[in-house]
């Protein structure tokens, strides 16, 4: 009979055993298949003069998805790089691409004005969210603002009303302002005077693409300033600096800019660009762990010093990161909006939290061009001019 029972026993258990094997295998095919790939278009300057604008944005990005092992809040990220090749109509083309047959989930970055004015109205029409890592264009932050697009960058004429500032505390009186002559450099120097209390003593506006600023050094030795201030991106900026540093100027009246003294340049003008002054929401220097870290690894990775670009493409995956976290998953699109909007994370700049508008409120630094060792030059924060600023169009803004 204990023989008979056992054997019954054996016959029924071992089916009822791989059934449960198998139920428990199924669950688990089941939970796998649950878990939702994260599809993000990565947008940025890649090719030609300006490519190492969207270098460093996806350098920063792509750092920030290493360090949560390729899963953005526990999501597998395939991230899809787009250059757009500063070319609106082929950036369109691309965006569309993205949109409507990688069918991604979120577009990041965007490094110049001209392209966002070409794929922001599409992408956000199409409710794909979207995050800016630098351009930051008026009507954007303003009568044009969506709830789909974020910004972890800043508005663009925030670093020249800082600049405008502290023109301003330091009690200048007389500024020359220098800038290529087109619209986006008239709209840098007129953000610039709306927080300068002084007169500008001449605007000049050399031609766009000018190497040779003899004629612009010699107006402002005649007139003699208390200042000047520069904006003069990318090459322009770099020989502009050389010549200053060989004008008889430099040392005599104090050089104030934007987008011209910065991490990109340094390496092209080194001691010239010592003691010249920018502004910026972001620095190397700045003390806080996110940043400390940020700093080690991104220079242990990529073996060069990471700019306010890289800095910005990382702050936008520790978003989408933690947002994630939050959230579960990326379905739910309003939960993942209301996330964002939360700014549920550490950023390498300090303080931060979104506006109105979602660009950021944030602080903006003096920052000066030193040298670190005999090779390596940096900026340094040297000074806070503004403590949690948003931008002047945030009351445009109409969700």
């Amino acid at each position: 009979m204990k023989r008979w029972f056992s054997h019954l026993f054996t016959r029924t258990a071992r089916p009822l055993a791989g059934l449960a094997a198998g139920l428990a295998l199924a669950v688990q095919v089941a939970a796998a298949q649950e878990v939702q790939d994260l599809k993000i278009g990565l947008m940025g300057t890649l090719s030609g003069p300006a490519a190492i604008y969207g270098k460093h944005m996806r350098d920063g990005f792509m750092l920030a998805v290493q360090q949560s092992n390729g899963a953005l809040g526990g999501l597998p990220t395939n991230v899809i790089e787009v250059d757009d090749k500063l070319d609106p109509d082929y950036a369109l083309e691309q965006a569309t691409k993205l949109i409507e047959q990688n069918g991604v989930d979120i577009i990041v970055g965007v490094n110049f004005s001209k392209i966002m004015f070409a794929v922001h109205d599409p992408i956000v029409r199409s409710k794909t969210l979207f995050i800016g890592t630098h351009s930051g264009p008026a009507p954007i932050a303003g009568r044009k603002c969506s709830r789909y697009f974020f910004s972890t960058a800043f508005q663009d004429d925030q670093v020249h009303e800082t600049m405008g500032r502290y023109a301003s505390l330091k009690g200048y009186q007389q500024v020359v302002t220098i800038a290529p002559d087109y619209e986006a450099a008239r709209d840098a120097v007129a953000a610039f005077r709306r927080h300068f209390k002084g007169q500008i003593a001449r605007e000049l506006f050399p031609k766009l693409g000018q190497t040779d600023f003899a004629e612009e050094f010699k107006q402002v030795g005649e007139l003699e300033p208390d200042a000047i201030y520069v904006f003069m991106p990318g090459g322009m900026g770099v020989e502009f600096v050389k010549q200053f540093h060989t004008s008889g100027l430099k040392g005599i009246i104090p050089f104030l800019s934007a987008n011209t003294v910065n991490a990109l340049t340094l390496p092209f003008t080194g001691e010239m660009a010592e003691g010249l002054f920018s502004a910026s929401q972001w620095a190397p220097n700045l003390d806080n762990p996110a940043n400390k870290r940020f700093v080690r690894e991104f220079g242990r990775t990529y073996k060069y010093a990471p700019s306010i670009y890289a800095a910005q493409g990382y702050d936008a995956a520790k978003l989408i990161h933690f947002a994630l976290e939050l959230t579960g998953g990326i379905k739910d699109q309003e939960a993942m909006l209301s996330a964002i909007s939360a700014a549920p994370f550490e950023s390498v700049r300090g303080d931060f939290r979104f506006n109105s508008n979602q660009f950021p409120i944030q602080d903006f630094y003096l920052v000066e061009g030193v040298r670190r060792t005999s090779r390596l030059y940096e900026m340094e924060a040297v000074a806070r001019i503004f403590d949690d600023v948003g931008d002047a169009y945030s009351g445009s803004c109409r969700m």
